[in-house]
């Protein structure tokens, strides 16, 4: 053990040198990929959009596109642009913000159609979505249903084969009376002799 002392000087280079060489080795595998016209090339996006959370904007989506939908918002979108033109035609000069031609009205009604637009659409194809999962849950409960009646129809025909095969009650009755009547219609001497018959 004290002959396996080392330079601590030693210990203190290799440590040094070994993360060198792997950080060069690392370097050097980087640019022989970027030399390379047969290995893809990652960039870096030089601007990074907001991501935001695409169920949350979509239940958002859905609460406003339902709103658009409804009489209460076509009622205030009248109030309001009626609010804003009787503003803008009846009061003072300096006191009106959107003269005649209403432009600014034109701008904001413009804009409010512009976001409404991608917000009924992204509703409508999160529907899509629901509608597609529920037509295939449809299906398949519809070919659990079919399998099932398949399988019923066809314990139901077993079920009639057998029961053809079984003598029932009323064939028993009919084949006793038959029975009885071809026993009344013997004469009396013959089941005599039957009897006789049947002793020996």
């Amino acid at each position: 053990m004290a002959g396996d002392r080392r330079d601590p000087r030693n210990l203190r280079e290799s440590r040094t040198t070994r993360p060198r060489e792997g950080s060069a080795q690392r370097r050097a595998e980087r640019d022989d990929r970027r030399g390379r016209l047969d290995q893809p090339q990652r960039r870096r996006p030089r601007m990074t959009l907001p991501n935001p959370d695409s169920e949350a904007f979509g239940r958002l989506s859905e609460r406003i596109a339902r709103f658009l939908g409804t009489g209460r918002f076509l009622v205030w979108m009248t109030v309001v642009v009626l609010v804003w033109v009787g503003w803008n035609i009846l009061a003072p000069s300096p006191l009106r913000f959107d003269s005649y031609p209403f432009i600014f009205l034109t701008l904001v009604l413009s804009l409010q159609a512009s976001y409404a637009a991608p917000l009924i659409l992204l509703a409508q194809n999160r529907q899509d979505d629901r509608d597609k999962v529920n037509m295939e849950q449809d299906r398949a409960r519809g070919e659990r249903n079919v399998a099932d009646t398949e399988y019923l129809t066809r314990e139901v025909a077993a079920l009639r084969q057998s029961i053809g095969e079984v003598a029932t009650r009323d064939f028993l009755r009919s084949e006793i009376q038959a029975l009885l009547k071809e026993l009344e219609h013997r004469p009396h001497a013959e089941v005599l002799e039957d009897e006789r018959v049947g002793r020996l």
